[in-house]
């Protein structure tokens, strides 16, 4: 259902971009163009170093390594889920999948939460890119991960205390048999869990005998196959980021700044608009900065500090995806929950100014 919507999203996306195109004036046309093609390759090396790193992460290494490491304290470990995407960098897009996979391998739910809205954003790459994206505004760049901390270890703390038992759907138990690849020394299972992956390792699953073979067989092999996962998780994050980015050129070359002027007046109502900006846009956390670079003129700081730490924990499509792996009442307490600690903190960056 997610992938079908978003496949009309970017192909209306891509007809107004046409139609917008040859009706509008040529000085009209070449803004629009400038300004997406702006946006797009300003973030494009950023979006090929997060597939690749996130390819080789789910090539390489083995969910054991993370749980080993867990912490049972619970202060201590919600602050191990909120920096283990410093060390294991993944994007959201495939992060649903494998925390699921690591909740059920025996690594306790808060931590596995924290990480899926922690990770997104504090990571190096994401790190990067913020700052490339805001040369001039530092501390804008800086409040985003101090805010994304502040929020993921407040919400990791109250897990805590609300989650009694596993989030996890009862009923989604057909993916167990899969968990135990590991254990036969294919580590294929990669975030997005999709068939294609399968394919493209199928000739491991036909020849179980080399299992034990030379590690550095073993090692080749999988270092052959981080391409085209990386290619996959490239497609997966640019097609979002296509949609978004054209999305955001439109809106900033077409909307009269008289109605962002009003937009923008209200406090409460700028930090909700980006909110929801965020949420529908889907964009990768590696290169939303980008986006939200064009409007740092025409929205307060705290408005786009919203934008930056909401969208990367909760979006659309990643709702979807929980959706489909936890219980539907957890994940509306918890995307509500998120929502609110991210509109408090930004405000309060704003009142102590802080950007």
């Amino acid at each position: 259902m997610a992938g079908r919507f978003f496949k009309w999203l970017l192909t209306a996306s891509g007809v107004l971009f046409l139609v917008l195109f040859f009706i509008m004036e040529s000085h009209y046309a070449r803004k629009l163009t400038e300004a997406f093609a702006s946006i797009l390759f300003d973030a494009l090396p950023y979006l090929l170093a997060g597939s690749f790193v996130s390819a080789l992460l789910h090539t390489f290494l083995k969910d054991e390594h993370v749980r080993r490491f867990a912490p049972r304290n619970k202060l201590y470990g919600v602050l191990f889920g909120s920096l283990l995407g410093l060390a294991v960098p993944l994007c959201e897009c495939g992060m649903v999948p494998v925390v699921r996979r690591l909740i059920r391998k025996g690594l306790p739910a808060y931590i596995g939460l924290v990480y899926l809205v922690a990770g997104p954003i504090l990571n190096p790459i994401v790190i990067a890119s913020t700052f490339s994206a805001f040369p001039n505004d530092p501390k804008l760049a800086t409040a985003r991960f101090l805010l994304a901390l502040a929020v993921t270890v407040a919400l990791g703390l109250m897990l805590t205390l609300i989650v009694r038992g596993s989030p996890l759907r009862t009923d989604r138990t057909n993916d167990d048999t899969r968990e135990h690849e590991h254990g036969h020394g294919h580590d294929h299972s990669h975030g997005h869990s999709h068939a294609g992956h399968s394919r493209k390792h199928g000739h491991h699953h036909h020849h179980h005998d080399h299992d034990h073979e030379a590690a550095g067989g073993t090692w080749r092999t999988k270092l052959a196959g981080v391409p085209a996962h990386a290619a996959e998780d490239l497609w997966d994050m640019g097609k979002y980021f296509l949609a978004g980015s054209l999305i955001a050129a439109i809106m900033q070359t077409t909307i009269d700044q008289e109605a962002f002027a009003a937009i923008a007046g209200n406090d409460l109502v700028s930090h909700l608009f980006m909110m929801g900006f965020a949420f529908v846009l889907c964009l990768c956390s590696t290169a939303d900065a980008f986006v939200a670079a064009p409007f740092v003129n025409l929205f307060p700081h705290g408005a786009l500090l919203s934008f930056l730490v909401f969208g990367p924990m909760i979006d659309l499509k990643g709702t979807l995806m929980m959706l489909s792996v936890f219980r539907t009442r957890f994940v509306l307490v918890f995307a509500l929950l998120t929502a609110w600690l991210v509109l408090l903190g930004s405000h309060i960056f704003e009142r102590m100014n802080w950007l």
